[in-house]
């Protein structure tokens, strides 16, 4: 391998990218209203850039905002950068800042990709971000349906290069530009295991084009500037972060709602004249959770559909599974196929505890009866 400072970055730039789960829901039509009637930016439909529209397409397109850009001191240089975000209907705002990039040697470029992360990464802590994310919360309140707090957040970086100082395919890019130390983070050097952990998930359509993913950063060598690689990883991140706040949410019910059958059930059962009035209204407590948390999983699962690009569908798959989304997945299920049992469970007892009274109700009145005729002989 050549010295990687043979090559420079002729053009390219820098991502970092903070998701946040708002709300329950986003009314993007009434997003879009309100951002043009009172920002009076540059809002839009965001769709695949160079993708046929059935090949891979939103089901509902997410709205790109432009903010207002801020600077940065990265590397005892102040940068400009580009801010925008996406809103998903399904609650879940990306924030990105984008710092472009020119004729920079290629170890530089590395380290003020570290730098940036060291800056508004996971590490840095949420100032920034809030900063930016509470005039947008504000101005889109009508907007927002339950919003809500949540503290889960996902990061990510891309490392992109547009143009090399020389050109080169991805065959010769892997073998002159040493790409570990700006996925890894890392300021000291990998094993050679680690380093083909790292690299495992490479991808290319055309000679010139190169894509690497990892769990937390990606690097994107696109000579055509398209962003359709950018725009699925970061759907892949925006499906992962809320897939986790619905799972949360269920660790938090599954307790919850134990306590709740519980206390009901000591306190007198069948032979408590409520019990069916209880155990009807915690059934149906039970089955709007689930009917809530089942549509906006749907909403998530369905968020981009990848029919005919293959490469695109490579790499979005690929990043599903390196975010792990499938394991997720699953254990919302596993949680949601709890509740429905337990749900059931409440309606079969319900129904029990009713039709147990009712015989009572009904030996009673037999009682009575036979009572009343003995009094009349």
């Amino acid at each position: 391998m050549k010295a990687p400072d043979s090559l420079r970055v002729e053009s390219g730039a820098l991502m970092a990218l903070r998701l946040f789960d708002i709300a329950y829901a986003i009314d993007l039509a009434k997003a879009e209203a309100i951002w043009a009637a009172q920002v009076r930016t540059g809002s839009s439909r965001s769709q695949l850039s160079m993708t046929p529209a059935k090949a891979v397409a939103f089901e509902v397109p997410p709205v790109l905002l432009s903010l207002e850009g801020i600077s940065l001191t990265l590397e005892d240089q102040v940068l400009p950068v580009v801010v925008s975000a996406r809103l998903y209907d399904f609650g879940v705002v990306t924030l990105m800042l984008r710092i472009a990039v020119t004729d920079l040697d290629w170890q530089d470029y590395s380290r003020l990709a570290n730098a940036l992360d060291d800056a508004v990464g996971p590490e840095a802590g949420n100032a920034l971000w809030q900063n930016l994310l509470e005039p947008l919360r504000q101005i889109l309140a009508p907007a927002l349906i339950r919003p809500g707090e949540s503290l889960m957040q996902e990061d990510y970086l891309l490392g992109i290069v547009h143009r090399w100082s020389e050109p080169l395919t991805a065959a010769e890019l892997q073998e002159r530009v040493d790409l570990v130390p700006l996925l890894s983070g890392e300021r000291r050097k990998l094993s050679e295991g680690a380093r083909r952990d790292l690299l495992r998930h490479r991808y290319s359509y055309y000679e010139d084009d190169l894509v690497v993913l990892t769990w937390d950063r990606a690097f994107i060598y696109e000579p055509r500037k398209e962003t359709d690689v950018a725009d699925v990883i970061e759907v892949a991140n925006a499906q992962l972060l809320e897939l986790r706040y619905y799972d949360g949410l269920l660790d938090d019910e599954l307790p919850r709602m134990y306590d709740l059958v519980e206390a009901e059930r000591s306190s007198g059962g069948i032979f408590n004249l409520l019990a069916p009035r209880r155990f009807a209204r915690l059934a149906r407590r039970l089955h709007t959770l689930v009917a809530e948390v089942t549509e906006i999983t749907e909403q998530v699962d369905n968020a981009l559909q990848v029919t005919e690009d293959v490469y695109l569908a490579r790499i979005y798959s690929a990043a599903l599974d390196q975010f792990r989304v499938a394991n997720v997945t699953a254990a919302v299920n596993r949680k949601l196929a709890i509740i429905r049992e337990t749900y059931t469970a409440l309606y079969d007892e319900a129904s029990g505890a009713r039709g147990a009274f009712m015989e009572a109700a009904i030996v009673l009145l037999i009682m009575l009866e036979l009572g009343l005729a003995l009094l009349r002989h």
